[in-house]
């Protein structure tokens, strides 16, 4: 596809920008096609999305809703039949605004004013329709081949809540058209998984007005959880952590020290006791640095691996909840390590490996960044250089393919980010590692050297799931509920035929207790047709126990898997199997 840049030259455009050029150039279709149908439209910002586009634009008395997508679209399809060029020019600051004071866009007028006054504007124009813009564009409008109106919402312009709210409309475009279905595929197969959603229906978690984004946890809700965090206690002990546990409500003089109550108090909740200030933690690792203050430390004692499943509490927005994804109180799966110089490449390679192992766990891909040094940094030369190359070293020796993204470490020390992909293609930054030279300088921690000096340990900051919520919404939706028998809230459903098999069910189910398996009994006065749905499309249980008169006389059972197949088994030797099942974490 070739297309046109701002200089007014040709070329073929780099595949990976397609699409971004793509939605680009639709936002301006739609903006043409919304001045045709409403001709006082008033446009501000029209830029590409991840997936598509969108323009804010300004419909005065006009109130429009996603009943007028269809007409706005059907105007989009002619402007493309009609296959206008795209033309480039460019003017000088002065001229620009006249120009747009002339067409009557009065936000482009303003936006053009906030600009340096030697600046000179690019314009792309197709048909009578006329944008400032960088660009670069396709060069005639049928290029655009694949599209939908998709949202219409509201939008502050420039995003500040004292100016006027503008009408944003959304849509999506691709290459293709079978990109486009494809995309709407997956959209359904996301709605179908929601957390939210899937977690109603299994009543694993819920929320209330009381406490908008603090999660309920429901009784199967918590046997998950408790699995989850069964299996992160075991890692931690399979990986030489000690594991504490930190005050959730701390003393305004700590968050002073560790420096969140000047640069963080906005996320912070804050009470009174005592007459003094006090802040719900918003994160653990103040508490650890206490921790390794509260004795002497030799060299010897390096490295010191603290782990905490701390509970968390950060203010977020409201608009910004979103079921367990982004919650104002969470379960971090933390860790700190305090360690020497020349224990970083090691104890970083160590991390990582745990880390990695949590992903092969559940079987998701993952991708690696490097973060590197930002301009606002605190710190030597030497230490930064000494820590990225302990990072890029660890990473190396595990033969773990990584990029670079300059600049973007936190201000106390480079990180390495794990960005997980699930099945539906979406991606989650999870787990980090990130060095930090400077919560041991404002704790003034220290530690004996083999040559009686004393000298500042390196802190490393370590989670591997993010968080226990957003990684079991995560799960939920890679596994649209069907998680792995270890994870299933209820491992074995018992579903006696008849009234009179309830006491054999009862039976069957103690014993599978006794082994420590998950079961319910229904005992409902239900057809056991229903039941069966209910348990495989609801509770989505890995197994059915399907018991009536020829089970009970035979002293055996008849199970049903989420293959939907059906066998007679003996109970002890289904046991077995299910405990090692379990036991191994399989799936």
């Amino acid at each position: 596809m070739k297309i046109l840049y701002n200089d007014g030259h040709v070329d073929v455009c780099p595949e990976e920008e397609e699409e971004h050029v793509l939605r680009h150039s639709a936002a301006h279709i739609m903006a043409q096609a919304v001045s045709r149908l409403y001709p006082e439209a008033d446009f501000g910002y029209g830029p590409a999305t991840e997936n598509g586009f969108y323009y804010d634009i300004d419909f005065g008395d006009t109130k429009i809703s996603e009943d007028d997508l269809p007409a706005i679209e059907d105007e989009m399809k002619k402007i493309v039949k009609e296959n206008l060029k795209f033309s480039v020019f460019e003017l000088p600051r002065e001229e620009a605004i006249k120009l747009m004071q002339e067409r009557g866009e009065a936000y482009k007028v303003e936006h053009i004013g906030d600009l340096p006054e030697d600046a000179r504007i690019t314009f792309y124009q197709q048909g009578d329709y006329i944008d400032m813009c960088v660009g670069p564009h396709i060069c005639y409008t049928k290029a655009l081949k694949a599209f939908k109106l998709t949202a219409v919402s509201g939008a502050y312009w420039k995003n500040d809540a004292n100016n006027k709210m503008l009408t944003r409309i959304n849509g999506v475009a691709f290459r293709t058209k079978e990109e486009m279905a494809e995309h709407f595929r997956m959209l359904e197969e996301a709605e179908k998984r929601d957390h939210r959603k899937i977690g109603k229906e299994m009543e694993l978690f819920m929320m209330d007005d009381t406490g908008p984004g603090f999660p309920f946890w429901l009784p199967n809700g918590m046997r998950l959880k408790n699995a989850l965090m069964q299996y992160w206690m075991e890692m931690q002990d399979a990986y030489g952590y000690e594991q504490v546990d930190t005050p959730i409500i701390l003393s305004r003089k700590l968050w002073e020290t560790s420096g969140h109550w000047d640069h963080y108090k906005a996320n912070m909740y804050t009470t009174s006791i005592d007459d003094e200030d006090y802040a719900i933690k918003p994160m653990n690792c103040p508490g650890a640095c206490l921790i390794y203050k509260s004795k002497p430390r030799s060299y010897r004692d390096l490295p010191l691996k603290l782990a905490e499943a701390g509970k968390d509490h950060r203010h977020e927005l409201k608009g910004a909840l979103h079921g367990l994804f982004r919650v104002r109180a969470f379960t971090q799966d933390d860790a700190h390590l305090f360690i020497r110089p020349d224990q970083i490449t090691e104890q970083v390679t160590d991390t990582a490996h745990l880390i990695t192992a949590y992903y092969h766990q559940f079987g998701f891909p993952y991708k690696v960044e490097l973060s590197t040094r930002p301009e606002d940094s605190m710190g030597s030369d030497e230490d930064w250089e000494r820590a990225e190359a302990g990072l890029a070293a660890a990473l190396e020796s595990m033969g773990v393919d990584y990029t670079i993204n300059e600049g973007d470490g936190a201000f106390y020390g480079p990180k390495i980010d794990f960005h997980l992909q699930d099945c539906l293609g979406r991606t989650w930054q999870c787990g980090t590692i990130q060095l930090d030279f400077q919560l041991p300088h404002n704790f003034q921690l220290e530690y004996t050297d083999a040559d009686g000096s004393k000298k500042q340990p390196i802190m490393i900051h370590r989670a591997g799931f993010g968080s226990f919520e957003r990684f079991i919404g995560m799960l939920t939706e890679q596994y649209a509920g069907k998680f792995p028998t270890w994870l299933s809230p209820c491992q074995v459903k018992v579903l006696p035929v008849s009234e009179k098999h309830r006491d054999y069910s009862q039976a069957v189910a103690q014993k599978l207790r006794d082994a420590g398996v998950r079961v319910k009994v229904d005992m409902r006065d239900e057809k056991i047709g229903y039941k069966i749905r209910e348990a495989r499309s609801i509770d989505r249980v890995p197994y059915m126990l399907i018991l009536g008169e020829q089970e009970e006389e035979a002293g055996n059972i008849s199970v049903r898997d989420r293959s939907n197949e059906t066998v007679q088994r003996d109970l002890d030797d289904f046991i077995a199997d299910i405990t090692a099942e379990i036991k191994e974490r399989r799936g």
